[in-house]
């Protein structure tokens, strides 16, 4: 855009100028967020969570001081001891290896532990062993998925009274679980560890997919009050308004928070070699994606798909289309009828807030 073209094109969002119909064309994205979620589920019912170390317990072994970083240095040097053994072995570094296998005994841990030292020419005191119990990752996933159902359904009751609408809610949780299903399911197609860093990222993204959502909400319902007591819009081109007034918004606030994100992901992740950032940026990069697109295409037109299900809306809005219909048979300027659908602030002559005009006679 030319200089002062992307404030241009967020005040014409916001005034209804320019409008997308996104509410429109939910059937759209209620099919796309189904196909995501729906492979999702496939992945990982299939293939599953790579679930670390600190969720299946096994030892674990740290070279550090390496002259070279090769992986299979590793897996050959395990086969030298253990040869049934899959060992999962990652980089730490510059110049350290982990290896982590299933739980060895003690002389299998001593000979693996010299083994490694030999094959990355370091002194075995270089090498350090532990053993890591699966106790520990299971109580942390179950205190995880009690704190997930206790945020879940505190937010769902807390919105329910700040929006007095249970509506809002539902969608707003049908939305935020989506993104936590779509951001798992990438996680298991990448097939990374699931570690604690990666469940906190998770906790982390419900957060920032509320906090999106109650934005875009809190605009939908400045729009629609009273929506009942006027004919130039229906709760839907009301609702379309919110989602296209916030979304400059959304822009950059997910753009602002997905950077630094990425530079953790790229940067401290895979040129850096940092595991435990590599893990919970992941997570948070998908996440606060997935939740800011969710709160635009998901969301608000979940709400408006419910809200449309009640019979007080569901015969305002057929009123309105009668009388829009009423003024396109009458020959109604293009530009007047395109600004209420839009549900701009602009108003369709004859049409006033809470009266409801009648089609004109012709003589």
């Amino acid at each position: 855009m030319a200089r002062g073209g992307f404030a241009q094109w967020g005040n014409d969002l916001y005034t209804g100028r320019r409008s997308y119909p996104i509410i429109q064309r939910r059937g759209l994205w209620f099919s796309i967020v189904a196909l995501f979620s729906a492979a999702s589920i496939l992945v990982l019912v299939f293939q599953g969570l790579n679930l670390g170390i600190d969720f299946r317990g096994g030892s674990e072994f740290t070279v550090s001081g390496a002259s070279t970083t090769d992986e299979d240095v590793a897996l050959e040097a395990v086969a030298s001891v253990a040869p049934d053994e899959e060992p999962h072995v990652s980089t730490v570094g510059a110049d350290s290896v982990r290896v982590q296998t299933t739980q060895l005994d003690n002389q299998q841990t001593d000979q693996v532990g010299e083994a490694l030292a030999e094959a990355y020419g370091v002194e075995a005191s270089e090498v350090t062993s532990n053993f890591i119990g699966p106790t520990w990752g299971q109580s942390v996933s179950m205190r995880a998925l009690w704190g997930t159902v206790a945020f879940v359904v505190a937010a769902a009751v807390f919105m329910a009274i700040y929006f007095r609408a249970w509506r809002m809610s539902v969608a707003a949780i049908v939305a935020m679980l989506a993104d936590v299903l779509i951001s798992a399911g990438v996680y298991a197609v990448i097939d990374w560890e699931v570690t604690p860093s990666t469940i906190i990222g998770f906790l982390t993204i419900l957060g920032f997919s509320l906090y999106d959502k109650m934005v875009v909400f809190d605009k939908v319902r400045e729009n629609t009050v009273a929506v009942t007591e006027q004919t130039r819009s229906t709760y839907g081109e009301r609702a379309n308004l919110a989602v296209n007034q916030t979304l400059v918004r959304s822009i950059n606030t997910s753009v602002v928070a997905l950077l630094p994100v990425a530079g953790i992901l790229f940067v401290g992740g895979f040129l850096l070699g940092a595991g435990t950032l590599k893990d919970i940026s992941l997570s948070l990069f998908v996440g606060i994606a997935a939740g800011a697109l969710s709160s635009l295409f998901l969301a608000t037109p979940l709400d408006v798909a419910l809200r449309e299900r009640e019979p007080k809306i569901a015969a305002h809005t057929k009123k309105v289309m009668d009388l829009r219909a009423g003024l396109v048979a009458e020959g109604a300027d293009e530009s007047v009828l395109a600004a209420a659908a839009s549900g701009s602030a602009q108003l369709v002559p004859g049409h006033h807030q809470g009266h409801s005009a009648q089609p004109r006679r012709r003589r």
